[in-house]
């Protein structure tokens, strides 16, 4: 599974279980909502430090194999022409 995937997963998850007590514990859903998404915030800041680098490094490595790519040069010079 893709890291990307995984963190999100975790991230709406954690905030669905957040709200979900928040509201058994009948707080106000205009409250809760804020208070769920910035507990589950902090939480995946804390305990998914790890998790959230590889997130970034296959962000990196994705906009790295973008960059390198061998018809991207000849697009953009084509693109720089002024139409006829």
């Amino acid at each position: 599974m893709q890291p990307w995937i995984k963190y999100t997963l975790i991230r709406v998850g954690l905030f669905a279980i957040v709200l979900a007590a928040l509201l058994l514990l009948r707080v106000t859903p205009y409250l809760a909502a804020p208070i769920a998404a910035v507990v589950s915030l902090c939480v995946s800041y804390i305990f998914f430090g790890r998790l959230r680098n590889e997130v970034a490094l296959a962000v990196a490595n994705r906009r790295r194999s973008v960059a390198n790519d061998a018809d991207a040069d000849v697009e953009d010079a084509a693109s720089d022409k002024p139409a006829a």
